[in-house]
């Protein structure tokens, strides 16, 4: 499994139900709030020590979602109907293999882009669609630092992969 987590080049995360709790709160007006966690902020700054980018991959068309991609300053495609054909093109213009790709989502609109990737990951909240075809499952419920938590898990496995190589140049 170490080897597998050190492959990763890049993160997709779904943002509501990953980055959320998967709720929506709305006012008098249609204003759309959610909660996140700034443990995920600690997270995505762990991967980019590590030169893995993060990349949220949203079906969400309200501006929320953007708007939180920008405070992280993360690249953020929302609005996406086909979450599946959206990764291939984006790994495809960047040269990166899907099977470098760890993938996390909470829902059946995360299922195709995930059984591209070379890791799966949702949070333990996720619907059971497609927990059942999850590599990993967190012990974060979404919206609860899922990224922070997987960012650890890469950097552990680096970590092991580094003395293992350090042990073997001896």
């Amino acid at each position: 499994m170490c080897l597998k987590w050190s492959s990763i080049k890049l993160i997709v995360s779904d943002f509501d139900g990953v980055m959320t709790d998967n709720r929506v709160l709305v006012d008098e007006t249609g204003k759309e709030s959610v909660y996140v966690s700034r443990a995920d902020g600690q997270g995505i700054n762990i991967l980019w020590s590590l030169g893995i980018a993060l990349v949220i991959i949203s079906t969400e068309k309200n501006n929320t979602v953007k708007k939180r991609a920008e405070k992280l300053k993360v690249e953020c495609i929302h609005g996406v109907t086909d979450k599946a054909e959206c990764l291939r093109i984006y790994c495809a213009e960047r040269n990166i293999p899907l099977k470098n790709v760890a993938y996390i989502g909470n829902d059946i609109n995360d299922y195709d882009a995930m059984q591209l990737s070379g890791i799966k990951i949702v949070p333990c909240d996720a619907y059971e669609e497609v927990k059942s075809i999850a590599d990993y499952v967190t012990t974060a419920k979404g919206g609860c630092g899922v990224v922070r938590e997987v960012a650890g898990l890469i950097k552990n496995a680096s970590s092991i992969q580094q003395t293992v190589s350090t042990d073997l140049n001896m």
